[in-house]
């Protein structure tokens, strides 16, 4: 299908199947409106990254940029912000969201606490928790999601990084089921949780756990009532991403971070890109079935 996106949204040519909201109103389809509170440096370089996978279901999606009052967005284009991005009461009124995304940031090793738009964010999830369908973490929005259930983070003194293999844990899930057995799952973070810590987790009801690798953990896994859905990983970067990231941190002198596990540098290749789809496609179906149950796709 095809998100809606404002007439004149810069999408550089890439290959992003998009609708104008005149051209979705004409089509008489009620879109999923799906709120994205995206933290990332350069926050309008990384929309691609989310855009890419939402227009390849064939559910429409309206996406909703959401802004952080309390985020400083030092290194993001102003002006792309004002034009495209709402505050979340602006974004849930008076149509509310349908599903919500937290991206990553480079601020694993931060405890919450001095994370300058914590208490923003986790009203927001509160509310999330309590009246959105689904809300999906990436990254490090997936250790936000987690912290809100009361599972903490811990820092690593090496990065997790590289495309480590995963096992798919729950054949029966209805967004993880049909992976693979086993799936390449991208991953860039200094920090995680313990596997001791969400077993016990598991153990004790908080939480489902969804796909492991070795050397990352439990890369994916959600909260018992389905509301939070947390993956680790990076499965929308391209290939590309993990190269320059890897260089930019040699520039940068850091020694916490060794070359990428499973990816050659010098030819990087996108072993992951069906898994990123059938996660998007089965999140935005999920979602579609709560909206309107007993649909179907």
């Amino acid at each position: 299908m095809a998100v809606i996106l404002p007439t004149g949204y810069p999408l550089q040519g890439r290959r992003v199947a998009l609708l104008s909201a005149e051209q979705a109103q004409r089509a008489d389809i009620r879109p999923l409106r799906i709120g994205i509170i995206n933290v990332m440096p350069q926050a309008e370089l990384y929309e691609y990254h989310l855009l890419y996978p939402l227009a390849k279901t064939i559910i429409q999606v309206e996406p909703v940029w959401i802004r952080l009052t309390t985020h400083a967005y030092k290194s993001s284009d102003r002006d792309h912000l004002d034009r495209y991005y709402v505050s979340f009461e602006k974004a849930n009124t008076p149509q509310k969201l349908d599903g919500l995304i937290l991206t990553g940031a480079p601020i694993e090793q931060l405890p919450y606490d001095q994370v300058s738009y914590w208490e923003e964010l986790s009203t927001i999830l509160r509310y999330a928790e309590g009246n959105i369908p689904s809300t999906m973490g990436i990254c490090w929005g997936g250790l936000a999601l987690a912290k809100m259930l009361g599972i903490e983070k811990t820092s690593y003194p090496m990065k997790i990084f590289g495309v480590y293999d995963a096992r798919n844990l729950d054949r029966a899930h209805p967004i993880t089921g049909d992976f693979d057995d086993a799936f390449a799952c991208p991953q860039s973070r200094h920090s995680g949780i313990d596997d001791t810590v969400l077993e016990q987790a598991a153990q004790e009801g908080k939480v489902r756990l969804l796909a492991h690798a070795d050397g990352a953990g439990y890369v994916i896994f959600e909260s018992r009532d389905r509301r939070f859905l947390m993956h680790l990983g990076h499965p929308e970067y391209e290939a590309g991403r993990i190269a320059t990231e890897y260089w930019r941190d040699q520039e940068r002198g850091r020694t916490d971070v060794a070359a990428p596990t499973n990816f050659d540098l010098q030819n990087p290749l996108n072993r992951w890109r069906t898994n990123c789809l059938d996660f998007f496609t089965q999140w935005l179906r999920f979602l579609y079935e709560a909206s309107a149950p007993g649909r179907l796709v």
